[in-house]
């Protein structure tokens, strides 16, 4: 084998592809000490000597001298190790060269194959690396299979894989669509380097504002906090560190065209924008957003809210199966009392009424009137 050849190979794929000439050379000596006794001597203790200045590759046995030869493959008496050198001791170790005539195509085959397989992993590693770096980044994708459990999606260089689970309406996984994904690890399966998505954490809603926004991204707006009925529903709070610019307007920007291809994003899900307030009165009340609240209380040593709406914002401010009120609480920290005030209720619906009857007294009225004009027309 050549071996100017073999480390100019070495020199090159170092350069090009960053894998350690070292760490092949390391390899390569393994693999060669398996070829020899797969083909020789299984059971010798082997060493392999690189001569890069002699060009030069050798297989060499390791002997000890012993009184008595018990195993061959390890042992040399002392008679024969005699022959080898003028001073031996017993004990001492004594290596003999056994590389076969015929071992240089070994070598050489041996050589292509761990080259081979250590830019594979190269190649692996990097790839794991790049990725790794990558959690917590949004990425788009092509999803080009769905299966029982999982829909699978091409990101280029390596494949994301995003559990069914993790999606809010697997019917709108559609195969050729783009979709954008959450990375949340990488893992090694088998030969295959596969990257885990979600489209379910709340770090998505984050990551589509800073695509979408220049006032996010740049850390002029800062999105506080982020929660999500899946599917359905997400109050964001946001807050301008420059009093010169309004965060709900800049997120939702000119014509609702910020906001809308966020929601678009999220396939349809509904967002709610909530300007941050230190004060928990006035916080608590725009994250009740989009009812209208009449009063808050707040009880600080529980940390509780008690918020007083009329009788017409009560479902609004509750939501489908308390959908609002549990997003308000999660997304300001305080527990929320809703409650309806009696007193108003009262006048709210006494007034209801003297509508509804005045309404109805109007009514005959015209009944009675329109009554009169047929019964004159019919006299004439």
């Amino acid at each position: 084998m050549n071996t100017k050849e073999f480390f100019i190979a070495l020199d090159l794929i170092e350069k090009e592809k960053g894998v350690s000439k070292e760490v092949v050379i390391e390899a390569f000596e393994h693999a060669l000490i398996s070829a020899y006794k797969r083909n020789f001597n299984e059971a010798a203790d082997l060493v392999v000597k690189i001569d890069e200045q002699a060009d030069s590759i050798g297989i060499y046995t390791k002997k000890t001298v012993v009184a008595e030869v018990i195993n061959e493959a390890v042992e040399i008496s002392m008679e024969a190790a005699l022959d080898y050198r003028e001073v031996v001791e017993y004990g001492e170790v004594l290596e003999f060269e056994v590389t076969p005539n015929d071992f240089g195509r070994i070598a050489t085959q041996t050589a292509k194959q761990v080259v081979r397989q250590r830019l594979k992993q190269a190649e692996q590693d990097a790839l794991v690396t790049e990725m790794s770096d990558r959690i917590g980044e949004l990425i788009t994708g092509i999803i080009n299979k769905v299966d029982e459990r999982n829909a699978y999606i091409d990101l280029g260089r390596v494949e994301g894989v995003l559990p069914l689970s993790e999606v809010t309406n697997v019917a709108e996984l559609k195969l050729g669509d783009r979709i954008k994904v959450y990375i949340t690890r990488v893992d090694i399966r088998g030969k295959n380097v596969a990257v885990l998505v979600t489209r379910r954490d709340p770090n998505i809603i984050k990551k589509l504002f800073e695509l979408e926004v220049p006032e996010v991204s740049d850390g002029t707006i800062r999105i506080v906090n982020v929660v999500r009925d899946i599917g359905n529903r997400a109050k964001v709070c946001v807050v301008s560190e420059d009093e010169n610019i309004d965060p709900v307007g800049a997120c939702i920007g000119s014509g609702g065209a910020r906001i809308r291809n966020i929601i678009e994003g999220l396939n349809g899900e509904k967002i709610d924008l909530i300007p941050f307030s230190e004060d928990p009165v006035t916080f608590v009340s725009r994250a009740l957003s989009p009812a209208k609240v009449r009063s808050v209380e707040i009880e600080l040593e529980e940390k509780k809210a008690k918020v007083v709406v009329d009788g017409d914002q009560l479902s609004l401010a509750i939501g489908k199966k308390g959908q609002n009120v549990r997003l308000a609480a999660q997304l300001t920290g305080w527990k929320i009392d809703i409650q309806i005030d009696e007193a108003l209720e009262v006048e709210r619906k006494a007034e209801l009424e003297r509508k509804e009857e005045e309404e109805k007294n109007n009514l005959a009225d015209k009944l009675d009137a329109l009554a009169a004009l047929i019964d004159a027309e019919d006299v004439e």
